[in-house]
């Protein structure tokens, strides 16, 4: 069962430059920062407030860190912006396979590793009205 907004993905080709900018906009301060090697980002998350189900949730700005992942690949084609939106959830694995049953392409065979450990899979934009879907289950929750 999908529980909050885990967080809003957004791409940037300046994490520093970002990061100040929602700091001094917002007064939104870096929560948590790592590189992923296997997605190709760095990557800063903003946590906006707290959630009734033990969660957070969070901005996450990133930045690819070569223009082959994903994330590069969606700047060049589409320039900064909103790149998805993730749905939090205490089973990724149950959730994506009722999600795939629905007729909506789930892009993981297998959940990843995302953020603060968390474990993660996407959905299909095409199958999603257009949306890039993320689902995770935080490091706590597994």
């Amino acid at each position: 069962m999908l529980t909050r907004i885990d967080h809003i993905g957004i791409a940037c080709f300046d994490l520093d430059r970002t990061v100040d900018f929602y700091r001094a906009t917002y007064g939104f301060e870096v929560f948590h920062t790592e590189t992923n090697e296997e997605q190709g980002v760095r990557e800063a998350m903003l946590k906006i407030n707290d959630t009734s189900d033990g969660g957070a949730s969070y901005l996450q700005l990133l930045e690819p860190t070569r223009e082959d992942s994903a994330v590069g690949k969606w700047l060049a084609k589409h320039g900064e912006g909103v790149h998805h939106i993730a749905f939090g959830t205490a089973d990724v694995d149950g959730d994506a396979a009722d999600i795939r049953e629905k007729g909506v392409r789930v892009l993981y065979d297998e959940p990843r590793t995302g953020s603060m450990g968390s474990r993660i899979t996407f959905l299909h934009p095409k199958d999603c009205h257009g949306v890039l879907t993320e689902l995770v289950t935080s490091r706590a929750e597994h």
